[in-house]
């Protein structure tokens, strides 16, 4: 079976994996985006195809946060998906340091996933600005801004329909202090290093494939043939409470070079991280803001299935 947007289906699916529409409904729809004058569907450039009406993008279809050169990120719709289910935010404190990045992506088979997605990454980056004006340490920082968010989240009103899970989304978040980024994650949203020397994935995807893989079942080539291999297994919801305390890893930043956190929409086209920094590192622009449209650029050129979202700290 095949959705609309042309990716492989299982009879059984109630939300297609590439672009999160439903499939539960009597009917699916004919257009990921219709227009809304004449109902045909729209171009990339939000166009509508028939009859040139522009289609003005929700507000969270495109989001550009710019706290300077150094500190910048984007989260894009996408190409195929009918809404932005991913969030981002960012801070920096005290003119430089310490400096605040969470992206997250919300779980398509979930109610109100970008509500979810936008609650966590919000609360997450608050709660931690204030766990460091406390003098709270990083790890245990991270601690509590993940579970301030999991309660704010679990807080979303839904409708409990029986198809859908409750409001729940995957997240990353770092703070980073002088040369020690501290980060936590639920999920598959990851975090890179990339410089001009050296460049290496931070987190460690809690994800069937990686799961499978690890436990050396299945190959990582045959696992990424299978329609579970985007399957996560822990994240942020009220059906996840019991398995929500984040993995965290330090990292000792080696010298100039790029953190960067980003949503699966971005990490399913790239091979490794080698070639995240490959693109990095052809970027025309070499500020956080730059590094960012470049790197969504290549996505939705790859296809854009999914929601894409790219956060950079310029160290």
């Amino acid at each position: 079976m095949q959705c609309i947007c042309g990716a492989s289906i299982l009879a059984d699916d109630k939300f297609c994996e590439e672009c999160g529409t439903p499939l539960t409904a009597s009917k699916p729809p004919t257009a990921i985006d219709k227009c809304e004058k004449c109902g045909a569907g729209i171009d990339p450039e939000g166009y509508c195809c028939q009859c040139g009406f522009r289609q003005e993008p929700p507000v969270h279809d495109w989001l550009e946060v710019i706290i300077n050169s150094q500190l910048a990120g984007i989260s894009d719709r996408g190409l195929k998906h009918n809404r932005n289910e991913d969030f981002l935010a960012l801070q920096q404190l005290n003119g430089s340091q310490p400096n605040i990045l969470v992206v997250c992506d919300g779980v398509s088979s979930s109610e109100k996933p970008d509500l979810a997605a936008q609650t966590a990454a919000e609360s997450t980056c608050l709660a931690l600005a204030k766990a460091w004006e406390t003098g709270e340490n990083p790890d245990s920082a991270i601690k509590s801004a993940f579970a301030t968010a999991l309660a704010n989240v679990c807080n979303i009103s839904y409708r409990n329909s029986g198809d859908l899970e409750p409001p729940s989304t995957t997240i990353v978040a770092a703070i980073v202090q002088q040369d020690i980024a501290t980060i936590g994650w639920l999920g598959d949203s990851r975090a890179y290093w990339i410089s001009a020397r050296s460049y290496q994935q931070l987190t460690q995807d809690d994800s069937w494939l990686t799961e499978v893989v690890a436990a050396g079942k299945i190959s990582e080539a045959e696992a990424r043939q299978s329609s579970k291999a985007h399957a996560i297994t822990r994240w942020l919801g009220a059906d996840a409470v019991e398995d929500a305390v984040p993995s965290i890893v330090k990292f000792t930043i080696p010298g100039s070079g790029y953190l960067i956190l980003c949503s699966d929409g971005l990490w399913n086209y790239t091979l490794d991280a080698a070639h995240l920094a490959n693109l990095v590192q052809r970027s025309p622009d070499k500020d956080a803001l730059g590094i960012s449209r470049t790197l969504v650029e290549f996505a939705r050129n790859r296809g854009g299935h999914d929601n894409i979202t790219v956060a950079v700290l310029c160290l």
